[in-house]
């Protein structure tokens, strides 16, 4: 998991305020502050290679003198970020977030410059070890189980080149890949770690997948058609049963996920039994609570999952890869109509309001 940091912990202090000067009532400069500036194209590696030792401490405030009563503000310590930062302080309590590029946090404060109040002795600044919480922005994120072929579909759709083979967990690291249209339209999708049953309890790579879905736009489930099962010791899986318990993990972590807008990408077309086994499911999704007895109790989510759309591909054959990308295009453009027409929405009524 080394090749991809999304926490990272660091020591900031502002700087210590600058000396007063009692005889003429001189004030010291104030510390200088430490920010956290998001930026593109910065990493939270890059940060630690750069930064091994991972301290950032703001410069001292001038002292006050016969030159100059009032000494000059030490220097700001600014750090780049990446896009997509939560800011938590050592109690795991979220202080701040940077979601985009030019967005600052105040992380530590610098010390007050010695003055009359505090006798002309400088305030030393503020010091804390916080941690940088990496949750990965992309408009699509691939959920599903270990070997349902995300990391062979993400090879497909776009130019990312994650490891692929035929056993389980071969992703061990988010991969992002972008899905490029004749008409120059971008479209990020990632590839995150496969979930397993318990993944909301933090089991297998549980919280390191489940945070990073929260940022991502719209949710495009990968099933295996044939069904899944983890290992000899756990329970065999249908494709109708996988997608109950992967909406059951996202619902558990966190409600809103389910409400996200969603794709159902039926995978592995090219098997024996395949379209038996599809025209089976697609009876299932036309009406879930019929089938719903078929199942344990514990795996049936409050609120099922309401797919856009539906499409039987193969990652081997080639077969619906681009119907799915021309889907996923129309989803996001959807999408952003949505948000664009209530944008619109409430202009108009804080207009109303206004007059």
């Amino acid at each position: 998991y080394s090749n991809f940091i999304d926490d990272l912990r660091v020591y900031v202090r502002g700087g210590t305020g600058g000396m007063g000067y009692p005889n003429l009532g001189g004030e010291g400069g104030r510390g200088g502050d430490v920010w956290f500036v998001a930026r593109e194209r910065t990493t939270l590696k890059s940060i630690r290679e750069k930064y091994p030792q991972k301290r950032f401490v703001a410069g001292t405030g001038a002292n006050s003198s016969v030159r100059a009563l009032k000494g000059e503000k030490g220097k700001d310590c600014e750090v780049h970020v990446p896009l997509g930062i939560s800011v938590l302080d050592d109690d795991g309590k979220q202080i701040g977030e940077l979601n985009a590029a030019g967005e600052r946090f105040l992380a530590a404060r610098g010390g007050l410059g010695g003055s009359l109040a505090t006798n002309f002795l400088p305030c030393k600044g503020q010091r804390r070890t916080v941690h940088l919480d990496l949750k990965l922005i992309a408009d699509v994120g691939l959920v599903g189980f270990p070997n349902a072929g995300k990391s062979s579909l993400l090879s497909k759709i776009s130019h990312a080149k994650p490891e692929i083979a035929n056993y389980a967990f071969t992703t061990i690291q988010p991969e992002l890949g972008k899905i490029m249209y004749a008409d120059y339209k971008q479209i990020s999708v990632a590839d995150l770690p496969g979930l397993i049953e318990g993944a909301h309890e933090n089991k297998g790579m549980g919280h390191k997948f489940l945070k990073h879905v929260e940022r991502t736009k719209q949710l495009l489930l990968v099933v295996d058609i044939s069904g899944f099962q983890l290992s000899i010791k756990t329970q065999f899986r249908t494709a109708f049963e996988t997608i109950l318990l992967l909406t059951k993990e996202l619902e558990l972590y966190k409600e809103e996920l389910v409400t996200k807008p969603a794709l159902l990408a039926i995978n592995k077309m090219d098997l024996p039994c395949a379209k038996n086994n599809l025209d089976e499911l697609m009876t299932q999704l036309k009406n879930p609570q019929d089938f719903l007895h078929l199942v344990e109790e514990e795996m049936i989510p409050a609120n099922t999952l309401e797919f856009r759309e539906v499409i039987p591909i193969s990652t081997y054959t080639g077969e619906g890869i681009e119907e799915l990308k021309t889907c996923i295009r129309k989803s996001i453009d959807e999408q952003a109509e949505e948000v664009n027409e209530e944008y619109r929405k409430k202009k108009l009524l804080l207009l109303q309001t206004s007059k």
